[in-house]
């Protein structure tokens, strides 16, 4: 999310910590909470649909600065496969990839 925040210059997104059940957007597609741990879950402005993992991961492309313009190439034959092997291994791996423990990670000090 800290990577995210600091690529949405324009501020076009909001973010929502998946344990806070009690504040999760609403939104047509049921939100499952043991899901949304294991892949990230964007919910559409139009509080319609959910996107997961890497088709979430293409839709925010579309609308950061920096990611636009690979945005079209997410779409090329075998991108989109690839694409989803990739995120999945990424988040299955991710407590190894940053330094967090138990599920949560220290924030530095601003």
């Amino acid at each position: 999310v800290r990577i995210l925040k600091k690529l949405d210059w324009l501020k076009r997104l909001a973010y929502q910590d998946c344990r806070d059940t009690a504040r999760l957007p609403r939104c047509d597609e049921p939100l499952v909470p043991a899901k949304l741990i294991e892949q990230m879950h964007l919910v559409t402005p139009d509080r319609r649909r959910a996107k997961v993992g890497f088709g979430a991961f293409r839709w925010m492309a579309w609308r950061l600065p920096l990611t636009v313009l690979l945005a079209p190439l997410m779409y090329l034959p075998g991108v989109p496969w690839l694409g989803r092997k990739a995120y999945l291994w990424v988040a299955k791996n991710r407590f190894n990839l940053v330094p967090c423990g138990d599920g949560g990670c220290r924030l530095p000090r601003k």
